[in-house]
Parts: C-alpha cells; sequence; structure tokens
C-alpha cells in the first residue's frame, strides 16, 4: 500500500485525480493490517511530512499520521518512540544540508496519540530537555515559535526546577537575538504573530511559577544593558515585559536603582534600549515601566544619565506620535520626558522643528486618537513655554500651529510642572547646565542662568550692549580702588574675549547682591539695575573714579570741561537731569527744583485717558513742552531770549503741545508696523527723516512709549488732598506741576511701571497692555542760556536760537522682556543691539555737527536675542511683536542711546578725543592672562567631556533614522490602507520602520 501510495503522490495527474486516489488509500488504511505495513506506511507519511516538496505531500503525510495514530495506536506509539525522537530533534531528517524544518510540528502532531502510552513520561523527559538545549543554540523567531506552540499545547514537556528558570532566561536571550529580515508587511505580521507565542509561553510558566519572574528580568536587563554586544537586542524584548506584574513594578526598580554594581554607562543604555520599546506595537505597559524607571533614577539623583538619555531619545519618541498603534504610550513617554526636564530648554527646544508638521499630521488624520493627542500635546507645549519663556522667534510657528487648540489655565501649569519635576530641590541640578558644544553662531556669549538670576543677566546683556560704557569700563585702569566696577570689567572682558559659550557671573552676582533680595527668588530687574548704578556711582563718587583725567580740550570751555571731569562715568553715561515746577494758581509762584536720574519710571495713563494717537508730528524746533508763568528771578530763565515772557496755561487751546517725536520704522524688508502714535513705516516714504510733518494713527485704545512719556512729562493739577502748600501764601493751595527735562543721558532708560499692588490678593499685579516701541525718539529737553550761548558762539545752526527746547534724538538699542504676570515670577530675556554714532567723530572743529535728524537711522545693526545661556539672531519685527504673539511677554526696561547732537556734542568729543568710543580697549595684564588661562582651561574641559561622553553616546542605542518618520508623512500623503499614517504607517517600509 505504501508504494501505491508513493506512486500516486509522485505522478503527474492533477491534485483533484490524485486527491480521490490518495482518500481511498487513506480509507483502506483504516482497516486492519499487519505491523510490517503499519510501519511502511508511517515511515513513508513522516517522509512526506518532513521533506515534501510541497504543501500538497505535507498535508497527504500529516493526513496519514493522523489515521495511523487513531486506528493503530500500538504500531505508531512503537514507531514514535524516544530513540526515534532524539536522532529527530539531535541529528535532523532527510539529506546532510536540507534538514527538515518540521520537526518540532511533526513532534507537536505525534504527541497527541501517545499521551496515554507507557513511554509518555519518558518522550516528556526527552523533550525537557531538548528543548532547552534547542533554545541555548538561539534558534529563529520562527523555530521558537513553534516550541512555545508546543509547549503552549503540551505543558508536560516544559522544562522544570532549576531548568525552568534556565529555559525563560534562554528563551529572553532568544528573543533578544530576533530580527525580521524582511520588509513585508505580511511577512512583519508573521513575526509579530511568533514573537507573541513566544512571550505568551513565559506569561503561562510565570503564572504557574512566579519564582522565575525575577530571574527572568535580571536576564532581561543584563540582555538590554550589554556594552559588549556587536547588534543592539531586537525591540521584541518589550513583549516580555508587558506580562510582568504591575504588582512588582516598586520592587524591582528600587532594586535596580540601588544596585551598585550597575554602572552608569550600563544603565544608561539599558533605560535607552527600553525607551526605543515604545515603537513595539500592541505591547501593554511598556510606558509604564520606562517612566517608573525614569523616576527611580530621578529618585537616586542620576541626573547625568537622564539628561543623556532625554536628549538623545526625545525626538525620536516623539516621531511615534505619527502611529496610532503606539501613539498612546509614545505619549505618555514623552509627557514625562518634558515635564521632568526643567533644568534647561534643550529638550523642548530639539522638538520645535517637528511640531508644526506633527500638529497638520494629526489634524488631517481626524481621528477621535488623533484628537485627543492633539489637546494633551498643545497642553504639553503651553507647560514647557510657560516654563522656559524668552525665545519668541523659536516659538511663533509652533504657537502659530497649536493657536486653535485649548490653552490650559495656569494652575493646571504649575500642577503639571510641579508634580513631574526630578527634584524639588533646585540646587542639586545647578551643576547641570544646558550643553553647549561651542560659541553661539552670533559670536555673542550668554551667561548662565544661577537660579532665577534670569533677571540680572538681561540687564548685564544690556549694559554690555551698551558699547560707549562697555569700552569705558574695559578702559578701566588697574589699581582704581572701584572693587564693583573692576568686577563688571572682569565679566565684560570675558563676555568680549572668552571662547565659552556661557560663563558664570557668580562672583558678580555675589558683589552687586542686594541685601533685601531673597537668594533663589525671582526679582525685578529695573530694582536691581537701579541698586546697581547707584553702587557704581557711590563708589566712585567718593574718590574711587575710573578716569584719573580726560584730555584737555581747547573746544571745551572751562566750565564745560570742569563738569564734564566732575561727572562719574555713570553720571556721564546715564545720567540725565530734570527740572520739576510747581505753580500756585492763586499767586502764580514758580517754584522749581532740578533733580539728577539715571532713569524714567514711566506710569500708564488712566484708562479714560485719551492717548496721543493722531497728533500732528511738528518739526524738532516747533516742539516744546507747556510753559508755566516763570518767577522774576532771573536765575529762573526769565531773561532768556529763547523763552516767551507770557505763556498760556495748559488748558489754554492756545497752548502748543508738548509732544515726544518718534521714527518707528521696521528693519529694511520687513512689513510696516505702526509701532507708535506718531510711527510712520519705512515703505511709506523714500527718505525716513522726510516723514516728519506727516500723520499716522495708532490703533485705537492703543499705548506707545511716546504716549507715555507725553503723560510723564505733562502738566499735573495738585487739588484736593494733593494741595500745594506755597511758601508765598503761606497755605496750601490750588496747584500745577510739570517736569521739564533740562539734560538728556546718553544712554536714555526707560522703566515701563508695569506692577502694582493689588490690595485684594495683597501681591503685585502685571499691566499687560502691549506697548508700541520706536525704533527712533525724541525728546524734547530745555537748552539753558548758558548753552545756546554756546552753540550760538561755536557757528552752529542760528535757527535753534529761536526757542529755549531742543529735540534729542535717541536709537532704541535694548529691550528686556519680562514673561509672566507677576513681579515675583516670570522669566526675563532682553533684545540688543549695538548703536554706535552713524559719522566718523572727525569732523571739522570749526565746524557744527551734523544735526542728529539730518544723520542716516541705522535699520542695519544687527539685533540680537539674549536668553541667560542661549545668545540668537533677531530683528527689531521680533522686539515690536513679541507681545502680539506671546501676551505675557511685554517690553519693561528700554535702553536708548543719544545721537550726537547741539546738546550731546561737547560729551560725544569728549568721550571721542578719549578714544572710549573707537578702537578696541586694551586690557590690562593681569585680565588678559586670566582670560587667557581660562580658554585654555576650557578647551582641557572640553576635551576632557569629550571622552567621558564618548562612552555615553557610544553606549547608547543607535537610533539614527527616527527623521524618517516625519519624512514618510510628508512623502506619502496620498497612500492608502491600513499601513497609512493615519492607520499606523505609511506603506510596509514605514511599518518597519515602526517596529524596528
Amino acid at each position: 500500500m505504501d508504494k501505491i501510495l508513493e506512486a500516486v503522490v509522485m505522478s503527474s495527474y492533477s491534485n483533484n485525480v490524485k486527491q480521490g486516489l490518495v482518500r481511498r488509500v487513506i480509507e483502506a488504511s483504516k482497516q486492519p493490517m499487519d505491523s510490517e505495513q503499519c510501519w511502511s506506511m508511517l515511515e513513508l507519511s513522516t517522509k512526506l511530512y518532513l521533506t515534501g516538496d510541497t504543501k500538497y505531500k505535507r498535508e497527504v503525510g500529516k493526513e496519514v499520521l493522523e489515521v495511523y495514530g487513531h486506528y493503530h495506536p500500538e504500531e505508531f506509539e512503537e514507531f514514535f518512540n524516544v530513540r526515534f525522537l532524539l536522532s529527530l530533534l539531535q541529528e535532523g531528517y532527510g539529506p546532510l544540508g536540507k534538514r527538515s524544518h518540521y520537526v518540532l510540528d511533526y513532534i507537536q502532531l505525534g504527541l497527541q496519540f501517545v499521551l496515554e502510552s507507557p513511554s509518555a513520561n519518558s518522550i516528556f523527559g526527552l523533550l525537557r530537555i531538548e528543548v532547552l538545549r534547542k533554545v541555548c543554540e538561539r534558534p529563529s523567531p520562527k523555530q521558537c515559535a513553534k516550541i512555545s506552540k508546543l509547549l503552549t499545547q503540551h505543558p508536560q514537556c516544559i522544562p522544570t526546577g532549576k531548568h525552568q528558570v534556565l529555559f525563560c532566561q534562554q528563551l529572553i536571550r532568544c528573543i533578544g537575538h530576533f530580527q525580521c529580515i524582511s520588509e513585508g508587511e505580511e511577512d512583519i505580521m508573521e513575526f509579530l504573530e511568533q514573537v507573541n507565542k513566544v512571550s505568551g509561553l513565559l506569561q503561562r510558566i510565570w503564572r504557574t511559577q512566579t519564582s522565575a519572574i525575577l530571574p527572568s528580568l535580571k536576564e532581561l536587563f543584563t540582555i538590554i544593558s550589554s556594552t559588549e554586544e556587536q547588534e543592539a537586542p531586537s525591540n521584541a524584548l518589550a513583549s516580555v515585559v508587558q506580562f510582568v506584574p504591575l504588582e512588582l513594578m516598586d520592587g524591582v526598580i528600587r532594586n535596580l536603582t540601588n544596585d551598585d554594581s550597575i554602572t552608569d554607562v550600563q544603565m544608561m543604555m539599558a533605560i535607552g534600549r527600553m525607551i526605543d520599546w515604545v515603537s513595539w506595537p500592541l505591547g501593554k505597559n511598556i510606558d509604564k515601566w520606562i517612566i517608573a524607571l525614569l523616576k527611580g533614577l530621578a529618585a537616586v539623583k542620576k541626573f547625568s544619565i537622564l539628561i543623556e538619555v532625554t536628549l538623545s531619545k526625545i525626538e525620536k519618541v516623539f516621531s511615534k506620535l505619527l502611529y496610532p498603534i503606539v501613539r498612546e504610550g509614545a505619549l505618555s513617554v514623552l509627557q514625562y520626558m518634558l515635564l521632568s526636564f526643567q533644568h534647561s530648554h534643550e529638550a523642548f527646544h530639539l522638538l520645535l522643528p517637528h511640531i508644526p508638521r506633527l500638529v497638520a499630521s494629526l489634524k488631517k488624520e481626524d481621528s477621535n486618537s488623533a484628537t485627543s493627542s492633539l489637546e494633551q500635546l498643545a497642553e504639553l507645549i503651553h507647560c514647557m513655554f510657560f516654563r522656559f519663556s524668552g525665545f519668541p522667534d523659536l516659538y511663533e510657528p509652533v504657537l502659530e500651529a497649536v493657536k486653535a487648540l485649548p490653552i490650559p489655565n495656569e494652575d493646571r501649569i504649575k500642577h503639571l510642572l510641579g508634580q513631574n519635576a526630578w527634584t524639588s530641590q533646585k540646587n542639586e541640578l545647578a551643576c547641570f547646565y544646558p550643553r553647549l558644544a561651542s560659541k553661539s553662531e552670533t559670536g555673542k556669549i550668554g551667561l548662565i542662568n544661577l537660579g532665577n538670576t534670569c533677571y540680572m543677566n538681561s540687564i548685564l546683556q544690556s549694559l554690555f550692549m551698551a558699547s560707549d560704557f562697555r569700552h569705558s569700563v574695559l578702559n578701566l585702569t588697574e589699581g582704581n580702588s572701584q572693587p564693583l566696577m573692576t568686577k563688571l570689567q572682569w565679566l565684560f572682558a570675558f563676555l568680549e574675549h572668552s571662547q565659552r559659550p556661557a560663563i558664570s557671573p557668580e562672583s558678580f552676582l555675589s558683589a552687586s547682591w542686594p541685601p533685601w533680595f531673597t537668594p533663589g527668588a525671582q526679582q525685578d530687574c529695573s530694582e536691581y539695575l537701579k541698586y546697581l548704578l547707584d553702587r557704581l556711582h557711590e563708589e566712585e563718587k567718593t574718590g574711587k573714579r575710573i578716569y584719573q583725567k580726560l584730555k584737555e580740550s581747547s573746544l571745551m570751555s572751562q566750565a564745560v570741561e570742569h563738569h564734564c571731569l566732575n561727572k562719574t562715568l555713570i553720571e556721564k553715561m546715564f545720567g540725565g537731569k530734570m527740572m520739576t515746577k510747581i505753580r500756585c494758581l492763586k499767586c502764580l509762584n514758580v517754584s522749581s527744583r532740578e533733580e539728577a536720574f539715571t532713569d524714567l519710571s514711566l506710569a500708564f495713563p488712566p484708562p479714560d485717558r485719551h492717548t496721543r494717537g493722531s497728533t500732528s508730528v511738528l518739526p524738532v524746533e516747533e516742539i516744546g513742552p507747556r510753559f508755566i508763568e516763570p518767577p522774576e528771578n532771573p536765575s529762573q530763565l526769565t531773561e532768556s531770549p529763547w523763552i516767551p515772557r507770557k505763556v498760556p496755561m495748559a488748558g489754554d487751546p492756545a497752548a502748543p503741545p508738548a509732544l515726544v517725536e518718534t521714527l518707528g520704522f521696521q528693519e529694511p524688508g520687513e512689513a510696516a508696523i505702526p509701532s507708535s502714535g506718531n510711527a510712520v513705516g519705512l515703505e511709506a516714504v523714500k527718505d525716513p527723516l522726510s516723514a516728519f510733518g506727516e500723520q499716522a494713527r495708532a490703533p485705537k485704545d492703543s499705548r506707545s512709549v511716546p504716549d507715555l512719556i507725553n503723560y510723564f512729562l505733562s502738566p499735573e493739577r495738585l487739588t484736593a488732598e494733593n494741595k500745594y502748600h506755597c511758601e508765598k501764601c503761606a497755605s496750601l493751595q490750588d496747584a500745577e506741576k510739570v517736569a521739564e527735562l533740562t539734560e538728556g543721558p546718553h544712554y536714555l532708560i526707560l522703566t515701563l511701571l508695569r506692577f502694582s499692588f493689588d490690595p485684594r490678593t495683597m501681591k503685585r499685579k502685571k499691566i499687560l497692555d502691549n506697548v508700541s516701541i520706536p525704533v527712533v525718539l525724541k525728546l524734547p529737553v530745555l537748552v539753558s542760556p548758558e548753552e545756546t550761548e554756546e552753540v550760538w558762539r561755536r557757528g552752529k545752526d542760528r535757527a535753534a536760537t529761536g526757542s529755549s527746547f531742543t529735540s534729542v534724538v535717541y536709537d532704541l538699542c535694548s529691550v528686556v522682556v519680562h514673561s509672566g504676570i507677576s513681579s515675583e515670577s516670570g522669566h526675563y530675556y532682553c533684545y540688543s543691539r549695538e548703536c554706535t554714532d552713524t559719522v566718523p567723530h572727525g569732523q571739522p572743529r570749526d565746524g557744527a555737527p551734523k544735526p542728529a535728524s539730518d544723520r542716516p537711522l541705522d535699520f542695519e545693526i544687527q539685533w540680537y536675542l539674549f536668553n541667560d545661556t542661549r545668545v540668537s539672531f533677531s530683528s527689531f519685527e521680533s522686539v515690536s511683536n513679541v507681545t502680539s504673539f506671546f501676551p505675557k511677554d511685554t517690553a519693561y526696561v528700554l535702553f536708548y542711546r543719544q545721537r550726537p547732537g547741539r546738546q550731546s556734542f561737547l560729551v560725544h568729543e569728549a568721550l571721542a578725543e578719549a578714544d572710549l568710543l573707537h578702537g578696541e580697549p586694551s586690557l590690562h595684564k593681569d585680565l588678559m592672562e586670566a582670560i587667557s588661562k581660562d580658554n585654555i582651561l576650557y578647551l582641557q574641559e572640553q576635551e576632557k567631556e569629550a571622552r567621558n561622553r564618548a562612552a555615553y553616546i557610544s553606549a547608547l542605542p543607535k537610533s539614527p533614522l527616527w527623521w524618517r518618520d516625519f519624512d514618510r508623512d510628508k512623502d506619502d500623503d496620498n497612500s492608502s490602507g491600513g499601513c497609512s499614517p493615519a492607520a499606523g504607517g505609511s506603506g510596509s517600509g514605514s511599518f518597519h520602520g515602526l517596529v524596528f
């Protein structure tokens, strides 16, 4: 009968004909027959099943074996013996080099017919040993799946005792070697099914033998933490973790993170590979284990590991949000990684280029999963905006992408940031500054934040960018007996010449620290600036001058020369003077007092006060403040030919407007945006200065810097409780007070008084009104008779003699921005540019200086954005629009530099003669040596860090192709089917990239 069956199967008949003939043979096999015939048929069917070259032959062999197992059990048991099985398992079946791949299937098929036989236990014992040997040989995923299927169906064959633990460990090692070579979708699905069968076997064993779990996990950690493997272990190991009971998590993580035998490199390798598991589809609880290990590392303060792993893996995790099949787990891991990485903006900033495309993709997907993920992602992004404010140029595209999504309230943001931070102790992360491989492309150097010291950093960078002041400080002579100014000189010198990307201002902070400031708390940058300038001024004023002498100039009158020589550097650079006059409305007596100032604090007009958005811009000569009838005293300029004797009151319609002029021009090539009530767009006129005399309307209810200055300079009525005590009347009288600028500072500092005390909350609240900032500002400054006479004597513009006021032109050079809603919190950063004179100083000494209003405007000067350690290029457009995009980011302190003009000509010329404004300052020897040594030290530190990080980086699992997820999403917009981006991939190749 075996000959007949073999002839039929090997014949060239059609399968239908063969099937009929085979059916007859099989029916005949159900009848009683001798043992010899049974053996012949069992040998033939075994041969067909194990070596058949077609599926049909193997099916015939299987069918015959099943018939003989049912109808001839004794012969089958005799044939299916231990010796035969041992030969199959150890030597295989078939010719050498073509061993059968179906041995395990054959054994599984035959086992069902010998379960009750006397030889069953012997067979089970053999298989327990052989399956352990098989897994030690690292079989393919397919063979491993067959072993798992065999043992799942016949658990009597699972190794027992100590061999069972070893079997689990070796099975995990097998999984670690699994690789799916094919990129076809069907092959990948088959691979996933094979992995699930193997991990399912482990789950079955662990359920019945929980003592095998911890040794199995220890083996798993050994595999993923190994630094010796040539190839990274397979992500299929993720399928193992999903079956570990969560109640064991705390103990496992605690043991791992407290095990001193595990090196940092091994731990970094392990957590890096675990994070790669987020791409494993259908895995449960993988994200929980990853987050638990990250938290465990934070608990034992392994911050170096956390930082390196986060920065190397966060982009890959983010890319997996494209795929719904792994999105939930990836988003959980991403949320923890970002919310815990609060010491630096680096991790969040790595994602900024990718966020708009991901948001667009999720919106296009339009599924419940995508909608939910978008809302969570938007919440996460706003948390990062709140934590790392001060990067408007970087955040603008992201803000535009998520503008239609819900915005969490501040309490929710603080809650999320508070519960996820690695540590509540700020000083524990003080040494982990942002990684800065090299100097900023701008060539500028940042300042390290020493714990809420951004208020100081922004002020110091603004002062450093005030080039006249910087040069003066750097030219400070050695042994000047001014300790604070000397520290500032060293800081400026390092900012100018250091090779470091950022330097620490710790020494200067300790020296300039206001005694009432709370360490580690956010402070008011304006308050710090006032204190700093006052300290520097008083230090020099007591005899410790920066300059021993200014070169005598024959062009300077003795009075002016004496005046300049007696000024401190702070007075020369930032000092101005203001005359406050009060006129009694009964007797018309006027009292006046001149005061020095280093900054003007500008209050916001009441909401009902109309802003001067439509006032005409008058020529310089026609600008003048509202006058008060002067007294009889000649010292009060009564006899000045430039002031009319009878001046109308402020309420008189004939009173000339006391307005500040502006030039609110935009950078070349940018859209013209009104920057103030009197701003004129650059595109409106070819010659910017020809814009004077034009009218421009500001948006309704808008504020501008000129509005605030005009409000500051406008007359104030003193009535009711604020009545003025008139000495002449010897009683309280209604009066009018007005302020006039009598000397414009070289650098004009304006502080916008945005913080006011709220008695309801007992806190200082912030005025969030957007204030437009002009790039050029003209202030009316009172010209004294002596100065007017000096100008006339030197042959200057005689038209000026018709007015007692002149317009002083200022160029914007720095804007300190506060981000937040309270002075006790938030963040400071600043925009700055270096403003210098636009014409050479070498003008003929007997000629007039070119009027400031006739000079070309420096719109080409580069703007920079200073945000602690980060320095980047920026533009005036960014300065103007920052509050429009980020309502909590508002201009707070402004620095303007005066252009050389009638009033400032003598000071500019004196500084130029002293070679303070031009030419590179020469540093004294000690300072130059300190900078040189530090630069060498920095290079050595870089070399050492590179060596140390090489071990970390080389240890981290490589994931060089994570960006392809975004590329595929872009290229495969028209793809369809179950593996499109919306369904978990984009074509078979994309699905392969997702899993592996």
